[in-house]
């Protein structure tokens, strides 16, 4: 088995805050999760991930940067609607399988906003990201196709800049445009899993950071998928927002105004899973 695995699930603005606060106190509290061999992101996880992985900015930089005006941040808002909402159910609800389930939002996404909302979008995302270069260290970010509806990986030995892939992890369907990019279109890594832990099979000791505690009908939890991982003989710690962070949250987790919020409840909550996630990655 390979080493170590931080995976970084979907979550929305919110849980780029609230991921971003468990990370910088456990960091603060000596357990450096930026020392993975493998980064998973998807979704919010992706921004993250790339982050992290650049290796250019301390985490303890990119939380104070989560407590800044939420006017500098009005291009991230967005809104997952009562409509849009029961759009997601009913695709749930007559799917079989993850992929029936990113097929049938791959096309409500494709039928929404125009591909041509994309570019500013990517500028804000590729704004995030302290490097245009993918890093060196093994990331991997997670996409939907819109087509298949399968899940993909991007990681730097293909084709697909950095900022690209980030904006494709990142698009959540009927909210956000699709993203065209190495020749597919794709949708939010999330919608095939809130977490995407099974990438980390093969590695020794993995953290899931899970903004997004609960799966559906067609998707799979992240503890559902740590539990997989620990049946093949990885020791694995999850973490999921507390009563506090749900509190914290609110109802939209597209919402910059409850970013700053988000971000000090990952920090308090962190204390509560330092000593759990210290022995997973101590081994």
């Amino acid at each position: 088995m390979a080493d170590t695995a931080l995976v970084l699930g979907a979550g929305g603005v919110t849980g780029t805050a609230w991921e971003t606060g468990i990370l910088h106190g456990l960091a603060k509290a000596g357990v450096d999760l930026s020392t993975a061999d493998l980064i998973v992101g998807s979704s919010a996880g992706a921004i993250v991930g790339a982050q992290l992985a650049s290796d250019l900015v301390a985490v303890g930089d990119l939380y104070e940067r989560q407590l800044a005006d939420p006017e500098d941040d009005s291009g991230a808002a967005g809104r997952l609607g009562p409509v849009t909402i029961l759009r997601y159910a009913r695709a749930a609800l007559s799917s079989r399988t993850p992929e029936d389930y990113g097929r049938r939002l791959g096309a409500l996404a494709r039928a929404g906003r125009p591909a041509t909302a994309a570019a500013g979008r990517r500028e804000m995302i590729a704004g995030r990201l302290p490097s245009a270069d993918w890093p060196q260290r093994h990331l991997l970010v997670t996409a939907v196709d819109a087509s298949t509806g399968t899940l993909h990986t991007f990681d730097r030995t293909g084709t697909v800049p950095l900022a690209d892939a980030v904006t494709a992890s990142c698009a959540v369907p009927m909210v956000w445009p699709v993203v065209s990019a190495g020749g597919g279109s794709w949708i939010d890594g999330g919608v095939h899993s809130p977490a995407n832990a099974q990438l980390a099979a093969g590695y020794e000791r993995v953290v899931v950071i899970a903004p997004t505690a609960t799966g559906n009908k067609v998707i799979v939890s992240a503890r559902a998928q740590a539990a997989e991982l620990e049946a093949a003989g990885a020791r694995v710690e999850v973490i999921t927002p507390d009563a506090g962070t749900r509190k914290a949250i609110g109802r939209n987790s597209l919402d910059p105004a409850r970013r700053a919020a988000a971000a000090r409840a990952g920090l308090a909550q962190s204390a509560a899973h330092t000593e759990a996630v210290a022995a997973v990655w101590s081994g």
